[in-house]
């Protein structure tokens, strides 16, 4: 029996129409990004900054209560705590998180 697999968007795709079509001025700034084989959650959360600048904080509040990361994304920003040297508050700025949620990933994927 086959495990059905949850599809993803081809976010690769889906950015290089939108830069092709109504942003090709921020192409350049982009190319790094989507030179990539495949994307990451950071890397799509990355470009979509880039090309649509939030605006207003409501805006960039709304938008967050909708992403969702997967294990090996949270993992690397837990790593990226521990490179950089940052408490939960600063990594919780950076990444525009809330602390509680970084703490409970500790909890979850740091024994």
């Amino acid at each position: 029996m086959k495990k059905n697999k949850t599809s993803q968007p081809d976010f690769k795709r889906i950015y290089t129409d939108i830069l092709q079509k109504k942003f090709p001025e921020k192409k350049e700034l982009c190319d790094k990004i989507l030179s990539k084989k495949t994307l990451s959650e950071l890397d799509v959360i990355a470009i979509n900054n880039i090309i649509f600048t939030p605006v207003s904080e409501d805006i960039i509040k709304s938008n967050q209560q909708h992403r969702s990361y997967s294990k090996s994304t949270i993992i690397k920003i837990l790593e990226f705590q521990k490179e950089h040297g940052l408490n939960n508050t600063k990594l919780a700025l950076h990444y525009k998180l809330s602390r509680n949620t970084v703490s409970r990933w500790k909890k979850l994927f740091i024994v």
